[in-house]
């Protein structure tokens, strides 16, 4: 069996002193797991690494108990495989190239959203920013970054997407996620 290169996207560690987790541990907790070629990128949560195993969320599942059980608390886990991170930011309906990696989010979710949780949501309220829904993924254009961005106040409320897990990734995590989990060429 080949092996496959994947992402997983650690939800909420490492900000404002809480959940810490170093990525200097990370790396061989997750080498411990057999997963292999492991490398971290920034210190907000990600990791990517090649396993032959094909099941994302069986893969999510074991960083997610590994972590528990080495730092002591839970942290919710996605594991995406590097076609589906570059299928996502082929698919971004903003004009990436020509944006500021701050101006340009996307967030990553565990199952497929509804539209109709969103509804409540009037977008014209909030322009110049804007969003759309993709494959599990939500993508959120702010103009002034996230610090500043009303919309995405509104979008990170917990009531909005209850049940589901969401992590999110500026644009340039994004191209840098599809770089570090490119499936080499064979041919």
């Amino acid at each position: 069996m080949t092996v496959k290169a994947y992402a997983a996207l650690l939800r909420g560690i490492n900000v404002g002193g809480k959940k810490k987790v170093p990525m200097g541990e990370l790396r061989p907790l997750l080498s411990g797991l057999g997963l292999g070629g492991v490398r971290t990128h920034l210190q907000s949560g990600n990791a990517v690494f090649t396993s032959e195993v094909r099941d994302e969320d069986a893969l999510a599942a074991r960083v997610s108990e590994a972590i528990e059980g080495h730092f002591g608390f839970a942290v919710d886990v996605l594991v995406r495989d590097g076609a589906y991170l570059k299928a996502v930011a082929d698919a971004c309906p903003f004009p990436a190239a020509t944006l500021e990696g701050k101006q340009l989010h996307v967030t990553y979710f565990s199952e497929p959203v509804e539209a109709s949780r969103l509804d409540g949501i009037d977008p014209a309220a909030f322009l110049p920013e804007e969003f759309r829904l993709g494959d599990r993924a939500l993508y959120l254009y702010a103009p002034d970054g996230l610090g500043r961005s009303k919309l995405g106040e509104v979008l990170s409320r917990p009531a909005l997407f209850k049940g589901v897990i969401a992590t999110s990734r500026n644009w340039n995590t994004v191209a840098k996620l599809v770089e570090l989990t490119r499936e080499p060429d064979h041919g």
